[in-house]
């Protein structure tokens, strides 16, 4: 095994999972925590639930940034909200070799490094408006992943694995980096199963496309997605506003093949569920609405594709939020 450094920055149920199973294959994890998760965490490292039972795992927490050894890898497990927030705290623990790993949810903000096209290298203001992230974490540092599992946390520094296993690895270029090995050799390691992406950004993007429509509608609402699936207006107006990022992502090089209601039939074999966003606004927490939807309006802009239905979408999903204090009070765009 490789001795390779690991610090999970979000210690939620994302980076709580990965931070727990590499810590358990024997790698050396840190975490970046405050308050409860890290008290919880110095007590008994981190408890993993599983349908195997429940193990801990024992990680260090980063008391002082000057006197931490610059790890390997920094994964950044948080929601797109708090990424200003996270992003000089990634900056300070990284080193010369430092790579930072995405593990959240929607379009990053470094979506277009390393993109072939027209594009390439165009900042995502919906994401980064002032350009802070940008500057905080170099875009060279970024290993992009795509998380295809569900977990929760039922309270601090627990964490439980519901169902999936699967995490998507790529350079934004594409490349097949010695970094980009070592990871996959670790998570393969934490009984992950990886898949290596040459373009890391059409598997954002299939993701994005997957859950854009369901996680704001369920938010507004507060219906499951059984129910948000059969009902046949909604169905069609979810629908509708895929096809026109599937249009977007034709136009940048991240084309769908799968249609719609292909992926509708994915979700319906789910079950009931309440989504990730759905769960936020129950728990005050601030919600995911620009990675999931300003971007995509900021993209079809670009590259002159117009979106009527995702507008329509963004605009409520955006005044619900406002109205909950759950998203920021400013102009519209």
């Amino acid at each position: 095994m490789s001795a390779a450094r690991v610090c999970i920055v979000g210690a939620g149920a994302v980076g709580g999972l990965i931070g727990a199973r590499l810590a358990q294959a024997g790698v050396p994890v840190s975490v970046v925590a405050r308050g409860r998760t890290a008290e919880a965490l110095r007590a008994h490292g981190f408890r993993l639930i599983t349908r195997d039972g429940e193990a801990e795992a024992r990680v260090r927490i980063v008391d002082d940034f000057a006197r931490e050894p610059k790890p390997d890898f920094v994964v950044v497990a948080v929601k797109e909200p708090s990424m200003a927030g996270v992003a000089p705290i990634v900056g300070r623990l990284m080193g010369k070799g430092t790579a930072v790993v995405t593990a959240m949810n929607g379009v990053p903000w470094w979506f277009f490094h390393g993109l072939a096209g027209a594009h390439e290298g165009t900042a995502l203001r919906s994401v980064d408006p002032s350009g802070a992230i940008a500057a905080a974490i170099p875009s060279t540092a970024i290993v992009g992943s795509v998380v295809h599992l569900a977990c929760s946390t039922p309270r601090p520094g627990v964490v439980r694995h519901n169902v999936g296993n699967r995490l998507i690895v790529g350079e934004p270029t594409g490349a097949a980096t010695p970094r980009l090995a070592v990871l996959a050799e670790l998570l393969r390691a934490a009984k992950f199963d990886v898949d290596v992406s040459p373009k890391i950004q059409a598997d954002v993007w299939y993701k994005l496309w997957g859950n854009m429509t369901m996680n704001p509608i369920s938010a507004m609402t507060g219906a499951t997605s059984d129910r948000v699936l059969d009902d046949p207006l909604v169905n069609r107006f979810c629908l509708e506003v895929m096809g026109e990022a599937a249009a977007i992502g034709a136009a940048i090089g991240c084309p769908i093949a799968q249609s719609g209601e292909d992926r509708m039939a994915v979700a319906r074999q789910l079950g009931a569920f309440k989504t990730s966003m759905l769960q936020d606004v129950e728990a005050g927490r601030p919600v995911e609405i620009d990675a999931l939807l300003s971007t995509v309006r900021e993209i079809g802009a670009r590259v002159g594709i117009a979106t009527p239905r995702l507008d329509t979408l963004l605009g409520l999903a955006r005044l619900h939020a406002r109205t909950h204090r759950l998203y920021p009070d400013a102009s519209t765009t």
